[in-house]
C-alpha cells in the first residue's frame, strides 16, 4: 500500500519535498485524486468505453494511506506537523446507500468458471469463489494459515482475528472452501490485488455478470447470501468480524429492500393481470 501510494505520488508531481505538505496542498491533492479513473481491460478499451472514476472509498483510503506515513515522518523528525491534523473529518469515507452483491444466479454463473491451473485467471476465480464462502476480507484470505484451524468433528473451525481491525471472527470452512484449499496445497490462492480485479472484471463479463467485481464484493455477497439462508445477524456480526452490529445491519437493510422490490413486482403483474 505504502508502495502503490509512493508511486502516485510521484504521478501526481506537486508534492516531491515537505515543504510542499500544506493544508492547499492536500485540498489540491484530493481534487487531483477525484480525476483518478479505474485501469481498463483492451476489451474495454476496443470498445470505445468510458472509463470509470475510482469511487469514493479509493479516494479516502489514499487520504488515509498518506496521514499514516506522515504521521510516521512526524515521529521521525522529518517535519513538525501533520498537516492532516488541522483537516480533521474533511476527507472522509463515502457511505453507499445501496450494498452490491451478487444474487445465486450470478454466484452459480462464477462458478461455472474453470480458467486452466496455474493461471491469473485461475487464481482470481478460486479467491473470489474462496471469500464468497468464508467472508473474509483479501488481507485475511491472504494471510490465511490452515494451521489456525481446528478440526472437530470432520469441521475446520477456528477463530481469528482479522488484520484490518484487529477484531476476532469466527470461520468455519464449507466444502467449496475445502475443495479449492486442498488444489492449492491447503492455501488460499495467491495474487496480488491489481491483477486480481483485472481478472475479475475480464471473469465477469466472460460470463455476463454486469456488476464489477472486487474483493470486498465477495465479502458482501457471503453476508447477504447468509441472511437468505437464515444465519442470525449477531452471528452473522461474529462471522464477519464488525467491532458492531451496527455495521452488519446494512446488510438486514439491504434484504429488507430486496424484498420489498418483489413486492412491488407482484403488485405491477397483479394489476397487469386484473387489467389485461
Amino acid at each position: 500500500r505504502y508502495k502503490t501510494m509512493v508511486k502516485r505520488l510521484g504521478k501526481y508531481g506537486r508534492m516531491t519535498s515537505w515543504r510542499d505538505l500544506t493544508v492547499e496542498n492536500l485540498y489540491k491533492w484530493d481534487s487531483w485524486l477525484q480525476t483518478l479513473t479505474v485501469p481498463q481491460t483492451n476489451a474495454d478499451m476496443q470498445a470505445g468505453k468510458a472509463p470509470e472514476r475510482i469511487g469514493e472509498a479509493a479516494v479516502y483510503n489514499y487520504h488515509r494511506t498518506l496521514r499514516a506515513m506522515l504521521s510516521r515522518a512526524v515521529k521521525m523528525g522529518k517535519i513538525d506537523a501533520n498537516p492532516y491534523d488541522k483537516l480533521r473529518g474533511e476527507f472522509r469515507k463515502g457511505i453507499k446507500e445501496n450494498v452490491e452483491y451478487l444474487t445465486e444466479a450470478e454466484i452459480a454463473a462464477f462458478e461455472s468458471l474453470h480458467p486452466m491451473q496455474g493461471t491469473q485467471a485461475a487464481a482470481a476465480r478460486d479467491l473470489f469463489v474462496f471469500q464468497m464462502y468464508t467472508g473474509l476480507s483479501y488481507s485475511d484470505a491472504q494471510a490465511f494459515d490452515i494451521s489456525d484451524y481446528k478440526e472437530v468433528d470432520g469441521k475446520w473451525i477456528n477463530t481469528g482475528t482479522r488484520i484490518k481491525t484487529g477484531v476476532p471472527y469466527v470461520n468455519q470452512l464449507l466444502p467449496p472452501v475445502i475443495e479449492i484449499l486442498q488444489r492449492y496445497g491447503w492455501q488460499a490462492p495467491k495474487i496480488i490485488n491489481s491483477d486480481y480485479n483485472k481478472c475479475l472484471k475480464i471473469l465477469a463479463a466472460a460470463v455476463g455478470i454486469e456488476t464489477r467485481l472486487h474483493s470486498h464484493l465477495a465479502r458482501h455477497t457471503f453476508a447477504t447470501r447468509m441472511l437468505r439462508m437464515g444465519v442470525k445477524i449477531e452471528n452473522l456480526s461474529k462471522m464477519l468480524g464488525h467491532t458492531n452490529i451496527t455495521q452488519t445491519q446494512k446488510y438486514a437493510k439491504v434484504m429488507a429492500q430486496s424484498v420489498h422490490h418483489d413486492f412491488e413486482m407482484v403488485a405491477k403483474k397483479l394489476e397487469e393481470q386484473n387489467n389485461p
